[in-house]
């Protein structure tokens, strides 16, 4: 009899491995964008890396060389996993497992599509000014294209929404109270939120007041969609999970708040940035720190509920360290990438920012290792949840060539 993979029995939820793999490019980013100067841009660019390389310290361009290694490495497995789902989506379709799907709580599973797709984008840019000479000569042309791919992107988020929406609220009996009993439902907020990240950040880095302003509309409209979104799941599901219990597969999702509150607060970063270009800014480096702050405050509160959760539940023990698997299993990646990254924003534009730390002071650099262990962390996460369901099964021996 022939032996499976887990992810042979396929689930939406499977574009969240896409999803971990564009994060940890993110991460990687992150060495870039605070560690290496760019002066007069709001990100650096190839030339900024390689003036790193031929004057900066040994130290710096190592970093630098183990940041481009692991956006290529990690953008690839993105896309990678991005078509593989794609594909595995279109056939899932014409299942009737699909059509059960469709008709019960997990409908709201198919948002992860969208989030992967924004997320992507969202790489591919990065990718684009780490690796390609002279971007930012035509970065003004590639900011409506960028909008529109984004706006495409949201319009799927939106339809998805209503449509499970429509189902939920005209047809109670099709939805379960009892089988809401996890953040499972933020999905739609999570891939809203992705959405309006990327959508404003023309509004940080263009010099076109038409595309600065369409882009903080269109990001404030998805954002406060998100907000709206994740404020009904959070209470329904909280209330669904006092009465029932939380659902022991759906137990990472306690923790998805943590990644929108990274996004969300990215977003804001960027909305204020395009207002002060356009003259109108005027947010002190206290605020940002005090905003960074609170961000950070509540993904600390999410992520000890979530632990105290799992741990009880022993997920970890068997979900990931165990034989057992589930394509939730990856919501635990986007968590542990989205304290990295608002860590690195935390410390560089709001304690550095607000003049209450020293750039690459030993406390500087303690702080920040938090972060970069928390970004090791998820590397072996992804590394050891890949092998589990996409590797070949433990005791499938290879078939021998003829």
């Amino acid at each position: 009899m022939p032996v499976h993979r887990p992810s042979d029995t396929y689930s939406p939820l499977y574009f969240l491995a896409s999803l971990g793999a564009g994060g940890l490019t993110v991460t990687f980013f992150m060495y870039l964008m605070f560690w290496v100067p760019h002066t007069g841009r709001p990100v650096p660019l190839l030339s900024d890396i390689l003036t790193i390389f031929e004057t900066g310290p040994t130290t710096l361009k190592i970093a630098a060389l183990i940041a481009m290694l692991g956006i290529a490495s990690f953008a690839i497995l993105n896309v990678a996993l991005l078509v593989w789902n794609l594909r595995a989506y279109s056939a899932f379709r014409q299942t009737e497992a699909y059509n059960t799907l469709m008709q019960s709580n997990g409908q709201s599973a198919t948002l992860a599509m969208p989030l992967a797709m924004a997320m992507t984008v969202n790489a591919m840019f990065i990718v684009g000014l780490v690796f390609v000479p002279g971007l930012w000569s035509v970065v003004e042309y590639l900011f409506p294209l960028a909008v529109l791919a984004f706006l495409g992107i949201g319009a799927l988020a939106l339809i998805q929404t209503s449509n499970f929406l429509g189902r939920a609220l005209t047809h109670p009996e099709a939805f379960s109270i009892e089988g809401h009993n996890s953040f499972a439902q933020m999905m739609p907020a999570f891939a809203l939120s992705m959405v309006a990240v990327g959508l404003a950040a023309p509004a940080a880095m263009s010099h076109t007041p038409a595309i600065v302003g369409l882009s903080l509309v269109a990001s404030t409209f998805f954002a406060i969609a998100a907000v709206i979104y994740a404020l009904f799941a959070a209470i329904t599901g909280l209330n669904a999970m006092l009465t029932h219990g939380t659902a022991r597969e759906a137990g990472p999702t306690l923790m998805v708040i943590i990644p929108i509150m990274t996004v969300l607060g990215i977003l804001s970063l960027r909305q204020t940035h395009g207002l002060d270009g356009l003259g109108d800014g005027h947010t002190a480096a206290s605020d940002t720190f005090l905003f960074l702050t609170r961000l950070l405050s509540i993904q600390l509160v999410f992520l000890g509920l979530g632990l105290v959760v799992l741990r009880r539940q022993k997920y970890f023990a068997d979900f990931v360290f165990g034989s057992k698997t589930s394509p939730g299993s990856y919501a635990l990646v986007c968590p542990g990438v989205a304290l990295s990254v608002l860590i690195q924003f935390w410390v560089n534009k709001g304690l550095v920012g607000a003049g209450l730390l020293d750039k690459f002071s030993p406390t500087y650099w303690a702080i920040t290792l938090i972060a970069l262990a928390l970004q090791a962390a998820m590397v072996t996460l992804v590394l050891r949840l890949n092998r589990q369901h996409f590797g070949r099964p433990k005791g499938h021996a290879a078939v021998p060539a003829e």
